[in-house]
């Protein structure tokens, strides 16, 4: 039975859903959520930093309307999985392989309620970056479709550089807790307003989102620590050394991205033999909570080439 609060009136998933909690090999306690009905079969959603289960409650309902399951995490640090730090608003990872260690423990748990395959991966944001790595160390998925993957962090011309110094000196001196330049422990969609936001075009996505951590502010995420930061950073440089896996693949990228960098994702894109880029014209970050006809494009495609490669 499940045994974790899930706010499925605020996610606005499938009628079918229930929350766990599950135990990281090092353990941490996580909150994951399966939306378990789904003929054709399971979608493994990674949210990316500073989201929750419920943000996604809505691309669980699509992938239903599909014929999909859906299962979706709470990395450690976000939503009501464990928080490592006494600033429970900071984002904070001690290494990027224990996001492999939460995967783990969801899959375990797949395994123990018997949810069907085959299974297929859809990753967002940093969400992209564990994604990317699991499916390096052999992810049994049969195909994957990525929103702006986290494959490189956005930053200013001539910044990159001194984020990584910054970033890695602070962890050095002990310092890797403090926020990283420019953020605080105010969650984005709380301070900033729905005009000239970096997320979506959708005016009704973007209060939807406001809505849930108003409602549930325990849901809700600052900026990131320079020690994740720095971590992010190594990661991204670490993963961009390894060939595509081999497997189908699709990758949105919003025109107007200003969250990660597009650059490193063009590059594997086009060395992915089996993968494709799809760059979405006037979209930002958030591709599944774009404006209508994005996300019914995002959803349409996906599941076209999950239907292929089952």
């Amino acid at each position: 039975m499940p045994n974790a609060p899930l706010f499925n009136d605020l996610a606005q998933g499938p009628d079918d859903g229930g929350a766990y909690w599950v135990t990281a090999s090092d353990g941490v306690r996580l909150r994951m959520a399966v939306w378990p009905k789904g003929e054709k079969g399971t979608v493994l959603l990674f949210p990316g930093r500073t989201e929750y289960i419920e943000k996604y409650g809505r691309a669980a309902a699509e992938f239903g309307a599909r014929g999909y399951a859906s299962v979706v995490v709470d990395w450690r640090g976000q939503g009501l999985s464990d928080r490592p730090t006494p600033d429970h608003m900071l984002g904070h990872v001690e290494r990027f392989s224990n996001y492999q260690n939460d995967l783990a423990a969801v899959l375990a748990k797949l395994h123990e309620l018997g949810q069907p395959g085959p299974f297929f991966l859809v990753a967002h944001s940093m969400g992209g970056c564990i994604g990317l790595r699991a499916l390096t160390r052999g992810l049994d998925v049969k195909a994957a479709a990525f929103s702006a993957p986290m494959w490189g962090i956005r930053f200013s011309p001539g910044v990159a550089p001194l984020a990584r110094c910054l970033s890695h000196g602070a962890r050095v001196l002990g310092q890797g807790q403090r926020y990283a330049p420019g953020t605080n422990g105010a969650t984005y969609v709380k301070i900033a307003p729905f005009v000239g936001n970096v997320l979506t075009r959708d005016a009704e996505t973007y209060a939807w989102m406001q809505n849930q951590v108003a409602q549930k502010p325990e849901l809700a995420l600052g900026g990131p620590g320079l020690h994740w930061l720095d971590e992010a950073l190594r990661e991204c440089r670490d993963l961009a050394r390894l060939p595509a896996p081999d497997l189908p693949c699709l990758c949105f990228l919003g025109a107007e991205e200003k969250v990660v960098d597009p650059a490193p994702v063009a590059v594997r894109m086009a060395n992915w033999p089996k993968g494709r880029l799809e760059l979405v014209p006037h979209a930002e970050h958030e591709i599944m909570m774009e404006i209508p006809s994005t996300r019914r494009r995002f959803y349409d495609l996906t599941t076209a080439l999950f239907a292929q490669s089952s």
